[in-house]
C-alpha cells in the first residue's frame, strides 16, 4: 500500500469511529509529516483524498478541518461508561449520585467566579490542613449545626473521607485493632488494611471503633440513642478511639434528631468526620475531620508529611457558601427533595409490583425490596436495572434501592423495566 493511502486510512478510521469528531483540526501538513516521519506530499495526497471523499474541510491560512459530512457517516457513538469501563445503566438505583435538580449549580458558579478573582491566592499550593478561613467557617457550622465544639487547629480537610482516612492510619500506631459495623464499609476496611492494621468486624474489644451512627448499615440503620451512650462510655472505660463517620445525618426526617458521638463524649477520644459531598453534589470533593487534641498535635508534628488533596478554589468557594448561610438553605432543599423523591419510587413500587417486603429506610433515602424472582443478576442488567443485592437464594431477591440518582421522569420507565424482570408486566 502506498505511504499517503496509510495516511488516509489512518485519520478515516479515526473520524469513522468518532475520535476525531466534526469542527476537529487535523495536524498541519508540516506538523503531519514530522509525526508519521513522511514527506509532505505524502500528506499533502492523503489530505487532498480525504476532502474528494467530504471527510476533510481545507479553511485558508487556518488548516484543515473535520466535515459534518463526517459526521454523519460516522459510527454512533458508544454509550457512556462508567470508571470500570462498564455500560451505564439506564434506571441507576444504587450509586447514589445526585439530580441535577437538587442543587443550585448556577450559585455554586457565582462563588467559584468570586474565588478565581483571588489571583494572588491562587498562585499558592493550599494549606496541607486546608484553608484556613474554610476551617473558621467549618468549626462555626458544625457548632451550630452538630454541637460539635473544635478548634480551627482541630480540623483537617481533605478530597473525601478516604483521603482523611490515609492520614489517620499515618498517623496512629499500626498494632491497634480496627473494628467496622459491617463487611459494606469496603473503602475503609481496605484501607486501614493496607497500612497494616488488624481489621475486625463488630468486635467491641478494638481499639479503634469505626460508626457511621446515622448509616450504620447499607439500607441506612440509624443507631439509637441508648447505643450510642453505651459506646461512649464503653470507648472511655476501654481507652478506644472512636472513629464517627457522621454520613446521611443531614437526611434524618423520620427520626428524632441524635445527637453526634463527638458531643456527647465526656474524653477527647473521638474523631469526627463528614463531607459536603452529599448535602451540595459528588462532584465537590471536600471533607473533613476533627482530630482529638493529642492527634491535631500529633498531625503538626508531621504536616510534612501531607498534601492538600481538595481544590483550592473549591475550598474558597465553600468558605464564601458557608460564610452567606447558604449550606443551611441547601440542607434543607436536599433533605426534603430526595427524601420526598424516594418516598414516590416507594409509592410506585408499592402499588405496581408484587413483593414480600417493601418499605423506606429510617434515615429516608433507601427502599428495601423483598420479591420472589427466580431468573438471574444478568436478567437486572439486560433491562438497564442497577441495584444492591443484599441477597439471593435462587428463589427470592432482597434488594436495596438508592433513587437518588434517577429522574423522576424516569420512574414510570424503571417501574416497567422491574414488571419485566420480575415477570409481573
Amino acid at each position: 500500500m502506498k505511504k499517503y493511502l496509510e495516511i488516509y486510512e489512518y485519520y478515516k478510521a479515526r473520524i469513522l469511529d468518532g475520535k476525531l469528531r466534526a469542527g476537529d483540526r487535523l495536524p498541519s501538513i508540516r506538523e503531519a509529516a514530522d509525526l508519521h516521519g513522511v514527506s509532505r506530499t505524502t500528506i499533502e495526497n492523503a489530505y487532498f483524498a480525504l476532502q474528494a471523499e467530504g471527510f476533510l474541510l481545507s479553511t485558508e491560512r487556518s488548516g484543515y478541518y473535520v466535515s459534518r459530512k463526517a459526521r454523519r457517516e460516522s459510527a454512533p457513538p458508544e454509550p457512556p461508561k462508567d470508571f470500570a469501563g462498564r455500560e451505564k445503566p439506564a434506571f441507576d438505583l444504587s450509586s447514589g449520585d445526585a439530580d441535577l435538580q437538587s442543587f443550585d449549580v448556577k450559585l455554586w458558579h457565582r462563588y467559584i467566579n468570586s474565588a478565581l478573582r483571588q489571583e494572588e491566592r491562587l498562585c499558592s499550593y493550599s494549606e496541607p490542613q486546608g484553608e484556613e478561613d474554610l476551617r473558621e467557617a467549618i468549626a462555626g457550622y458544625i457548632r451550630q449545626k452538630r454541637n460539635v465544639i473544635a478548634d480551627k487547629d482541630q480540623i483537617v480537610i481533605g478530597a473525601g473521607v478516604d483521603t482523611l482516612l490515609d492520614i489517620l492510619c499515618v498517623l496512629l500506631p499500626k498494632d491497634k485493632t480496627v473494628s467496622f459495623p459491617d463487611r459494606s464499609f469496603q473503602k475503609g476496611i481496605s484501607r486501614f488494611q493496607n497500612y497494616g492494621f488488624d481489621v475486625h468486624i463488630r468486635d467491641k474489644d478494638a481499639t479503634i471503633i469505626y460508626v457511621s451512627p446515622s448509616h450504620m448499615t447499607r439500607f441506612g440503620d440509624v443507631m439509637p440513642m441508648q447505643r450510642r451512650l453505651e459506646l461512649i462510655d464503653y470507648s472511655a472505660a476501654h481507652g478506644a478511639l472512636v472513629l464517627e463517620d457522621d454520613y446521611d445525618n443531614d437526611f434524618l426526617y423520620a427520626s428524632r434528631p441524635t445527637p453526634s458521638l463527638h458531643a456527647l463524649a465526656t474524653e477527647d477520644n473521638v474523631v469526627y468526620m463528614s463531607s459536603f459531598a452529599n448535602v451540595l453534589t459528588p462532584g465537590i470533593r471536600i471533607s473533613f475531620m476533627v482530630l482529638p487534641k493529642v492527634l491535631a498535635e500529633q498531625y503538626r508534628e508531621q504536616v510534612w508529611r501531607f498534601s492538600q488533596t481538595a481544590s483550592k478554589t473549591e475550598q474558597i468557594a465553600l468558605c464564601g457558601y458557608i460564610r452567606d448561610g447558604h449550606i443551611g438553605a441547601q440542607i434543607r432543599k436536599i433533605r426534603r427533595f430526595a427524601t420526598a423523591k424516594t418516598r414516590k419510587f416507594y409509592e410506585l413500587l408499592r402499588d405496581n409490583l408484587s413483593f414480600e417486603d417493601c418499605h423506606v429506610s429510617e434515615n429516608g433515602l433507601q427502599i428495601r425490596l423483598t420479591v420472589p424472582f427466580t431468573g438471574t443478576k444478568e436478567d437486572f442488567d439486560r433491562e438497564g436495572l442497577s441495584v444492591f443485592w443484599e441477597s439471593f437464594d435462587g428463589a427470592t431477591a432482597r434488594l436495596t434501592l438508592l433513587p437518588s440518582a434517577l429522574p423522576e421522569t424516569a420512574f414510570p420507565a424503571a417501574l416497567a423495566a422491574f414488571q419485566r424482570v420480575l415477570g409481573q408486566a
